[in-house]
């Protein structure tokens, strides 16, 4: 309701602010408005993620879980002892 009342105050404070809000519908967060350079990084983001995800698929194709998880543990520890 306060977004349909307000929705160009909010649309001036995402795009002038940089700022974001929460769209909330009966209390549980539905949905966020964000201005277009935060949008682009997101989408951005999503898709380099969404690559690396599908090569990290093809290059464990055939491998045994337990080596992909050690694979995995092992690089999350690297990466956070650095």
């Amino acid at each position: 309701m306060t977004l349909r009342q307000n929705l160009g105050e909010i649309l001036n404070r995402v795009r002038l602010k940089h700022d974001s809000v929460l769209i909330t519908k009966a209390g549980t967060p539905v949905a966020a408005l964000v201005d277009m350079d935060m949008f682009e990084k997101v989408r951005m983001m999503r898709e380099e993620l969404d690559n690396f995800t599908r090569e990290l698929s093809h290059a464990y194709d055939g491998v045994a879980q337990e080596k992909v998880l050690q694979d995995i543990n092992e690089a999350f520890h690297q990466a956070r002892d650095k």
